[in-house]
């Protein structure tokens, strides 16, 4: 006969929180202390103290960053010099704990196309060996106004676009200098967190950039000042850039546009920002599921794979409303059918997911009629 026993073992379901890195950024860029060093920054960070008192690339977008990113902004600034090699740095910040959502490049491309493909060759490497997902930011140069040999806008427009001609990286942003610290203000604003990463930088509501006005922007060497047909013609090109409203006091900006194919579906920074957050969450899940024979090719694993697996958009799919107002979440609901799992054999099995955003308006047309029906 046995003896009596008993235990009791504590599951560990893996329901806890993750930890996020959305809206955390990796600045890269000349400076010139803490060369080789991360410099970990929040809202409260002095930046002569922590970046050194000179001017440089690197505090110049920090700072901007910082102003605009509000108060719970927070990044990583990895400072370089002129002859460091950049991809140690990049791999320096993002290898850092969890890692970082984007990596903001400081430094101007001057027209360097390679430098495109180098970037978005960095992002695919990372994702292949080490399943972590980011995308890139890039400065391009500003405007020569020199009144001699600089630039105007068709000069400027003409070279700035080509840097991106026939370019194919997803992963790429290209921010023209049109302040010198644009790139700043753009990483600020998309870390804002008040704002959702579903959201477009675009979104006026968020309210106009901080440190600049309309006063601030640049002239060409005929005197020609920056407007939004500029603004349009690099937006065309894919270049994401400040823009006006007529009669609304401040500046904005245009989409967050990446350098997808046309008709891609990462074309603007936060369909790539959501589906993004999304693989994050879910890779973690399929992870702890590998060799679990309760993922079988049962009805009842399927069901109980699925309902798990849906945990991170159900999550991503939190919306809310308030006196009337609608606070919505990153994504929509999922709905049934947007998880099926596929058994390829005994030993692999595929899975399918669907994340639906919302809609965002961003051409508005308004029609007026005029009711001339007499009364009743």
């Amino acid at each position: 006969m046995a003896l009596g026993s008993v235990s009791v073992i504590a599951a560990n379901q893996q329901q806890g929180e993750v930890t996020a890195i959305e809206k955390y950024f990796l600045f890269v860029g000349i400076g010139p202390e803490h060369v080789g060093e991360l410099v970990f920054l929040n809202a409260q960070s002095d930046l002569d103290a922590e970046l050194g008192s000179a001017s440089s690339q690197l505090k110049t977008q920090v700072a901007a960053a910082q102003l605009n990113g509000g108060e719970n902004w927070a990044c990583i600034a990895a400072p370089i010099a002129e002859s460091t090699d950049w991809d140690a740095a990049v791999d320096l910040g993002t290898g850092y704990a969890k890692g970082v959502e984007a990596v903001v490049d400081c430094r101007v491309i001057n027209g360097n196309a390679n430098r495109l493909t180098q970037s978005q060759n960095k992002a695919d490497a990372l994702l292949a060996a080490t399943g972590r997902r980011i995308f890139f930011m890039i400065a391009a140069a500003a405007i020569n106004n020199d009144a001699e040999d600089g630039q105007s806008w068709s000069d400027y427009i003409t070279d700035t676009a080509a840097i991106v001609t026939n370019a194919v990286a997803p992963r790429v942003m290209i921010v023209p200098l049109i302040f010198p610290d644009a790139l700043g203000i753009l990483a600020g604003r998309l870390c804002r967190a008040d704002v959702s990463i579903a959201d477009s930088p675009m979104r006026v509501a968020t309210g106009t950039i901080l440190g600049r006005s309309s006063a601030d922007l640049p002239v060409d060497m005929d005197g020609v000042t920056y407007s939004n047909a500029h603004a349009l013609a690099l937006n065309n090109a894919r270049l994401t850039v400040p823009q006006v409203y007529a009669d609304q006091a401040g500046v904005y900006w245009s989409d967050g546009q990446m350098l997808d194919v046309e008709g891609g579906d990462f074309q603007v920074v936060e369909n790539l920002r959501v589906v993004d957050k999304a693989a994050r969450r879910v890779r973690l899940i399929l992870i702890s599921m590998v060799a679990d024979r309760r993922l079988n090719s049962s009805p009842e694993s399927i069901a109980w794979a699925t309902t798990r697996l849906s945990a991170p958009l159900r999550a991503m799919a939190k919306s809310y409303v308030f006196q009337g107002i609608p606070f919505v979440a990153d994504i929509e609901p999922p709905q049934e059918g947007d998880i099926a799992i596929q058994w390829v054999s005994r030993t692999e099995v595929r899975i399918y997911m669907v994340v639906r955003p919302f809609e965002s308006p961003k051409t508005i047309t308004a029609y007026i009629v005029l009711d001339l029906s007499a009364p009743a």
